[in-house]
C-alpha cells in the first residue's frame, strides 16, 4: 500500500439492537476524537431529576442508549458508569456487535496505471441502555441497578482518608527502601562488594604474592 493513499472513510450505519424501544429513546454517540464530557452532559440533561413540565421543565427521560465503535468503545463505557453514579436506580442492557468501514485508496500517481481500492474492515461495536424501568434479567449483558454501589463507596473513603491526612497510604504489601543507620543510602553500600570483600581480596593478593 505504499503507492496509495487513503482519500476518505465511510462507517456503514448498524442496526440497533434493542427494536422494543420508544421512538423518542434519546441515543448519544461516543466517538473517540470528543471529549467524554459531552455526551455526559447531554445524558445527564436527560437523566437527571428535574422540573415538571407544567414548571416550565422537560419531562422526565425513562430510557437513554449510548453507542460507540472502534475506540470509542472505552469512553461510552466510561460514561455510563458516570451516568449511573449520578442517577441511581438505573438498570443496563449491553450489547455488542460489528460495524462496517469502508475506506477508499486511491494512487498516488495517476500514470502509474494502478486502480483505486476500497477496503472494508469490521469495528466492534457496542450498544448500552440505561432504563430505568426493569429489563428483561434472562438478557446476556444486564446488570442490575445497585451492583457496583459499595465499591464505588469504598474509593470515596479511600479518599477521603487520603486526602484529609495530607499523605498516601502505603499499599498492602509494599517494601520500604531499607537506607544506612542516618536514613540516607550511602554510595557503594549497597549490593556488590564492600569493604569486606575488598580486605578478603587483598589478604589474597598478600597471600600469593608470598608464594611466588
Amino acid at each position: 500500500m505504499e503507492n496509495y493513499r487513503k482519500t476518505r472513510s465511510v462507517e456503514l450505519p448498524s442496526v440497533c439492537p434493542f427494536p422494543a424501544l420508544p421512538p423518542d429513546t434519546p441515543e448519544v454517540r461516543v466517538r473517540d476524537g470528543s471529549k467524554i464530557r459531552h455526551p455526559l452532559r447531554f445524558a445527564l440533561s436527560h437523566m437527571e431529576e428535574r422540573r415538571p413540565a407544567a414548571q416550565g421543565g422537560q419531562p422526565l427521560c425513562r430510557q437513554i442508549v449510548l453507542t460507540a465503535s472502534g475506540k470509542g468503545v472505552s469512553k461510552a463505557i466510561t460514561c455510563a458508569e458516570m451516568v449511573k453514579r449520578r442517577v441511581g436506580g438505573l438498570h443496563q442492557l449491553t450489547q455488542l456487535q460489528f460495524s462496517t468501514v469502508e475506506e477508499v485508496w486511491d494512487p498516488l500517481q495517476d500514470t502509474g496505471g494502478l486502480d483505486s481500492l476500497t477496503v472494508s474492515r469490521n469495528l466492534p461495536n457496542i450498544w448500552i441502555l440505561l432504563s430505568r424501568d426493569t429489563l428483561d434479567r434472562s438478557q446476556p449483558g444486564y446488570q442490575e441497578p445497585g451492583r457496583h454501589y459499595n465499591l464505588w463507596a469504598l474509593e470515596e473513603e479511600e479518599e477521603e482518608e487520603e486526602g484529609g491526612g495530607g499523605r498516601r497510604r502505603p499499599r498492602s504489601g509494599a517494601k520500604r527502601k531499607k537506607t544506612g543507620g542516618g536514613g540516607v543510602a550511602r554510595e557503594g553500600a549497597g549490593r556488590g562488594r564492600g569493604p569486606g570483600c575488598e580486605s578478603k581480596d587483598r589478604s589474597k593478593l598478600t597471600v600469593a604474592v608470598k608464594r611466588t
